[in-house]
């Protein structure tokens, strides 16, 4: 069995640096390192899963049982967790010990960046969007009504653990969504990197092994960008590829559409914005395709059946635009992501309907 603590690593940050652990025993490592006072935020969804790994612990420390739903990421849902904290006992000098996916790692990162104006908290990631992508970075969020994780700030774990073990119960469609959301740190990183990955897919999808080092490639990755634009205003706004185009996606389907999913919609759009400016040939566009219309596989229906209008008025309101300009990331090769703002006219909304009527066939 490959020794996965080889993949270990240390993120630097401006606010606190924080240690990634590889682990591959979850209830010994959370015997060993919590302590008095600590308060676990766990999804419900995992704790009945693996009621054998939690029960002794959740016995032990207080706990709240949260729903990972999207609704969840809002103040409404986010009150009741605080209050609970502050009326059980909850104090600066203790931790919150977060155990899920992105949800539960928003709720938690969001709490504990303005609870008592900050403490700590740790973090391990249940999902493979959250092992992949999400758990480092930095970034909080929450959803304001209907639009997504537009209230946050920057606050990071101070120690994360990966147990690939969590995956083994994942559906297919939950290892698609991870996997397309870590195609996009190979898409930005290099030819070389991409062609890898593209040749792993499948095998990923079965073999634990290969998942676990592409999970360990993804957040090398983010880590470079990460660690020289922490708060995300030049380089790493690269790592927003495909993301304008599936964000609203996932808005106009409520979510229907897992999120790495309709990231890897989001990707293809961009490559296709990108072949009408010139910026990458028709042959790059469909070598990338390719890869993604396996990771949608089964979900183009869904997407073809939008409404267009809805659509831009969607992307409209992205949070990366810049007045009237749409603030895209596009694509000029493998490793040669870039922002480019572009007019909201009457030749881009042609090339979405476009997009819409003819390539989800």
């Amino acid at each position: 069995m490959e020794d996965i603590q080889q993949y270990n690593f240390t993120v630097k940050s401006n606010i606190h640096d924080y240690e990634v652990h590889f682990i591959d025993d979850v209830k010994s490592t959370l015997e060993n390192e919590l302590k008095e006072g600590d308060f676990i935020i766990i999804d419900n969804k995992v704790k009945a899963l693996y009621s054998e790994w939690f029960e002794e612990v959740l016995t032990n420390f207080k706990h709240i049982g949260i729903n990972a739903t999207e609704p969840q990421k809002s103040y409404q849902e986010v009150e009741p967790v605080i209050n609970e904290l502050i009326e059980k006992g909850f104090r600066k000098n203790h931790r919150l010990i977060a155990i899920g996916g992105g949800i539960t790692q928003d709720v938690t990162a969001f709490i504990a960046s303005i609870l008592y104006r900050g403490v700590q908290w740790y973090f391990f990631p249940t999902t493979l969007l959250a092992q992949g992508d999400s758990c480092i970075g930095s970034k909080t969020s929450i959803n304001f009504g209907k639009f997504k994780n537009q209230v946050g700030g920057f606050y990071p774990p101070n120690k994360i653990y990966v147990d690939p073990k969590f995956l083994e119960s994942l559906p297919k469609k939950e290892l698609q969504s991870g996997l397309g959301e870590m195609a996009h740190y190979y898409v930005v990183a290099s030819e070389e990197d991409f062609e890898r990955y593209k040749s792993d897919y499948e095998e990923a999808l079965a073999d634990k092994i290969i998942l676990g080092r592409i999970i360990a490639r993804s957040l090398e990755i983010k880590k470079s960008y990460i660690e020289i634009d922490e708060y995300d205003k030049n380089e790493r706004q690269v790592f927003n590829y495909g993301h304008s185009f599936g964000h609203a996606i996932e808005s106009l389907t409520n979510y229907g559409i897992p999120h790495g999913i309709a990231i890897s919609f989001g990707m293809d759009m961009s490559n296709f914005i990108s072949m009408k400016k010139g910026y990458i040939t028709a042959e790059l566009r469909q070598n990338s395709r390719e890869l993604f219309e396996k990771i949608w596989d089964g979900y183009a229906d869904q997407v073809r059946n939008l409404d267009i209008d809805t659509y831009l008025n969607a992307l409209s309101k992205d949070k990366k635009n810049k007045g009237p300009l749409l603030g895209l990331i596009l694509n000029k090769g493998y490793g040669k992501v870039f922002k480019d703002f572009t007019e909201n006219d009457n030749v881009f909304r042609e090339w979405i309907r476009e997009y819409f009527t003819n390539e989800l066939n």
